[in-house]
């Protein structure tokens, strides 16, 4: 009989590790809705650390997510934390808690300034006091691979007998050929109380975590944590396929649909690019009003252009009126109109512009062993500018090429893509948001090309800007 593999995303809470580089408040609710659809088993969430605004994000992804389990850690530090986590998580329709624990003498010491027995005691209350709100408790032994195995043993089985139904090791150093992994994850599956089951979170610092995964699959583990952008841990796409291309080998079947594999990471790509793109600058905020501002049929004029103003945007008479008479004919068809609507409503009928900066022409080279680079071509008047810019993706690469033509960096507000049709033919539409001078512009663009519609959004949202600095 096949084994189910869980599978676990760990992008929010290695996000949240990254100075400077995580996701907004939407992006995150949008990650967890894509992961939710694509069959992901688990979605993990950063600590609470800021108790309004990180509870509050809980407490939207408890709404958001339907089929996957929605963990969220707690501070082995702190008592408080686990009654602050539970309060946020307890919406979920399938909630768990994460008791996270150094097992290694030097971080143990390092991180907690605790000595070995002081730390077993912290792991029997927290996570008996997760046990007592929370159906499942998960117990995470970071740096297990530097840990003493006599400790690790002991940690484990406190875990276990205070009400952790799942342990999970943490191979930090990365240091693991897959081999020695198989050895290892082996040695702690049999160290496991029966009913318990196995986690493990694989380095990529070798490039191996992939095959660790595997490897570790083979060797009894349940549960492999993994994230669909960057390269610091186990890639979900070549690990879902992996297994699936070899589940008679390995006796094992995660419930990820395959199918829609590539076309969600994508979007998630999608999603991280432009969200580490150079011009984005996190609004303190911001993001939980928008996702918060919801309009229907019934709201009046007023009521509207309240919403627009809070969106950042100074409309004029003529511009409002044909704002308003969009939003009108689009929330007639349907029951909502919501923030990300309302932004392309505005994008594409106000601040209507003679267009300062005409595209020309864009080459995109990109690849998973070069860095993105764009080389484009405006056109300004009689004049050609040109420029050639590398980023941490074609997005970023198209988005800089044209700062640098223009000889301003914007802050990227927002940036949202989706399809106007199904299929591979199928029609993308990108919305920037560019917040320049304390105002906001928005532009919208159309095309098959992803990255043209991209950048067809920011020239958009740059020629507003141009052409009411008179540059025009």
């Amino acid at each position: 009989m096949e084994r189910k593999i869980y599978v676990s995303d760990v992008t929010m809470k290695q996000a949240h590790g990254l100075s400077g580089e995580s996701l907004s408040f939407r992006q995150k609710i949008e990650l967890a809705k894509l992961l939710d659809r694509l069959g992901v088993s688990v979605i993990e969430s950063a600590p609470i650390l800021n108790g309004r605004s990180d509870s509050l994000l809980v407490k939207s992804l408890a709404s958001a997510v339907r089929d996957s389990v929605l963990a969220v850690p707690v501070d082995i530090m702190d008592e408080a934390s686990v009654a602050l986590a539970w309060s946020a998580l307890c919406g979920a329709a399938h909630p768990r808690l994460q008791v996270c624990v150094p097992v290694s003498t030097v971080q143990m010491e390092y991180l907690c300034h605790r000595k070995p027995a002081d730390i077993l005691k912290l792991i029997a209350s927290q996570v008996a006091a997760c046990a007592a709100l929370c159906p499942e408790v998960e117990f995470v032994a970071e740096d297990f691979g530097r840990s003493d195995q006599a400790f690790l043993s002991e940690a484990v089985a406190t875990a276990a007998a205070a009400g952790a139904g799942l342990v999970t090791v943490c191979d930090a150093a990365g240091n693991l050929l897959p081999d020695e992994f198989h050895a290892s994850v082996s040695e702690a599956r049999k160290a496991l109380p029966e009913g318990v089951r196995l986690g493990v979170y694989c380095s990529n610092l070798m490039f191996q975590a992939d095959s660790c995964a595997i490897a570790a699959v083979r060797a009894g583990a349940d549960e492999i944590k993994t994230m669909p952008y960057g390269n610091t841990t186990v890639s979900l796409k070549r690990f879902v396929k992996i297994l699936d291309a070899k589940s008679d080998l390995c006796n094992a079947r995660s419930g990820v649909r395959v199918i829609d594999l590539e076309r969600t990471v994508g979007r998630i790509k999608v999603l991280c690019e432009a969200r580490s793109s150079k011009s984005s600058k996190p609004l303190e905020g911001l993001d939980i009003d928008r996702d918060a501002l919801t309009l229907t049929i019934h709201d009046d004029r007023e009521a509207v252009l309240k919403v627009v103003s809070k969106l950042g945007y100074d409309l004029g008479e003529e511009d409002a009126a044909r704002v308003y008479d969009t939003f009108v004919r689009i929330a007639s068809k349907s029951d909502t109109v919501e923030a990300k609507e309302l932004d392309a409503i505005v994008a594409s009928v106000a601040y209507q512009v003679p267009p300062t900066y005409r595209l020309e022409s864009y080459v995109i080279n990109s690849g998973n062993i070069i860095s993105a680079t764009c080389h484009l071509r405006l056109r300004k008047g009689d004049g050609v500018l040109e420029s050639v810019c590398v980023g941490d993706g074609p997005v970023d690469a198209a988005f800089q090429a044209v700062d640098k033509v223009v000889g301003r960096q914007y802050e990227l507000d927002d940036f949202q893509i989706r399809s106007v049709a199904e299929g591979r033919e199928a029609v993308g539409e990108a919305v920037v948001r560019l917040r320049f001078g304390g105002k906001v512009y928005s532009g919208r663009g159309v095309s098959r090309d992803i990255v043209g519609s991209s950048l067809m959004a920011y020239l958009n949202a740059v020629n507003k800007m141009a052409y009411e600095e008179g540059e025009a």
